[in-house]
């Protein structure tokens, strides 16, 4: 195996290959000056166990994570099957995105009601990644709505969701690699 980069790999070919692993899909909410501000997004995964962090990662070029930012904080919605048409309306520009949603408060942002679960964040640290960044957020609260509800999942530039057993082995994090 070589060490060389291949200089072939373009976005659509990197997308197309990542598109293969399946991901949640959230929407980062916060509480701004001007209103409650929201974003999709499904570049979401946690850190650390201790101290408890997670991450995302917005584009360079997103209008809505500046807001987030200037919060200091935020709320992670975990988006459940039923929740497509919402997800869509999270990631559309120059629209009201909680038009139509139902939310409620908590400290950190906009809690979604139907949302699996949330996570609420303080802003830990922001790294520069290529042309997006990389925001690592202290967890503070946490909360699972219902554990029975199917959560929502993106696959191959496409919505589903998730239906399995649990591995009684438990989850890659708690197994040797």
């Amino acid at each position: 195996m070589t060490d060389e980069i291949d200089l072939r790999i373009d976005s659509e070919r990197f997308r197309e290959v990542l598109g293969h692993l399946p991901t949640g899909v959230t929407v980062i909410t916060a509480h701004h000056r001007d209103g409650p501000v929201g974003m999709s997004s499904n570049s979401f995964t946690s850190v650390s166990l201790d101290p408890p962090l997670i991450l995302f990662c917005p584009a360079k070029s997103s209008t809505t994570w500046p807001r987030i930012r200037e919060s200091g904080s935020f709320c992670v919605n975990i988006f459940a099957a039923h929740h497509e048409q919402a997800s869509r309306q999270f990631s559309r520009v120059g629209v009201d995105r909680f038009a139509g949603v139902s939310w409620h408060e908590r400290p950190a942002g906009p809690a979604l009601d139907d949302a699996v679960a949330w996570i609420e964040c303080t802003i830990d640290a922001e790294h520069e990644a290529g042309d997006h960044l990389i925001v690592v957020g202290a967890v503070r609260r946490l909360e699972v709505r219902d554990a029975e509800v199917e959560p929502l999942v993106f696959f191959r530039g496409r919505y589903g969701s998730f239906v399995g057993q649990a591995d009684s082995a438990g989850s890659p994090g708690e197994r040797e690699t």
